[in-house]
C-alpha cells in the first residue's frame, strides 16, 4: 500500500516533481535581475565595453541657490554621486494642490551610478525643503569611457 501511495499521490496534492518545478521557476524569477546585472558587469570587465544604464543622470529642482549648493555638497560628501551641476534660474510652471503655480528654481544635474539612485533619492527627500521634491533619473545610454571611469573613481569609498 505504501508503494501505491508513493506512485499515486493523494487527490488534491501536487506531485513532488511539480513542486520542484515551481520552486525552480520561482527562484529563477526572483534572481534574474541580479544574475543579469552580474553577467553584464562581467561582460563589461572582460570586453572593456560600457553597459548601457550603469550610470544615470538625476534631476532635482531646488528653491534657491544656497539650498542647491548645500544638497549638492551633501551628495558629494556621502559619495552618492561624482559630479553635480547647478543650473541657475529655471522657470517652472506646475500644478500644486489644484492650482497652477509659477516659480523660479535651481536645477541640479547629478551624475551617479544607477545602483545609488535609491540612496540618493532618500537623502534628497530627507534634506530637501519641498514637501514632494522633484527627483527623477534617466539612464546614460552611452558615454566617453574615460569620463565614465572618472565617475566610477569619484564614488569609490
Amino acid at each position: 500500500m505504501d508503494r501505491l501511495l508513493s506512485r499515486c499521490p493523494l487527490p488534491g496534492y501536487p506531485r513532488p516533481s511539480v513542486l520542484m518545478c515551481l520552486l525552480i521557476l520561482t527562484a529563477s524569477f526572483l534572481t534574474y535581475p541580479m544574475l543579469r546585472t552580474l553577467s553584464l558587469q562581467l561582460h563589461s570587465a572582460v570586453t572593456g565595453s560600457y553597459v548601457s544604464g550603469t550610470y544615470s543622470i538625476v534631476f532635482v529642482n531646488c528653491p534657491n541657490e544656497q539650498i542647491a549648493r548645500d544638497i549638492a555638497r551633501g551628495i558629494l560628501d556621502k559619495k552618492l554621486a561624482a559630479s553635480v551641476n547647478i543650473l541657475p534660474k529655471a522657470s517652472s510652471l506646475y500644478f500644486w494642490k489644484g492650482e497652477i503655480e509659477e516659480a523660479t528654481e535651481i536645477l541640479l544635474l547629478i551624475k551617479t551610478k544607477t545602483s545609488k539612485i535609491h540612496m540618493l533619492s532618500s537623502y534628497v527627500r530627507l534634506v530637501h525643503p519641498f514637501e514632494i521634491p522633484e527627483i527623477f533619473s534617466l539612464p546614460v545610454d552611452q558615454g566617453d569611457v574615460h569620463y565614465l571611469k572618472w565617475l566610477e573613481e569619484g564614488m569609490e569609498d
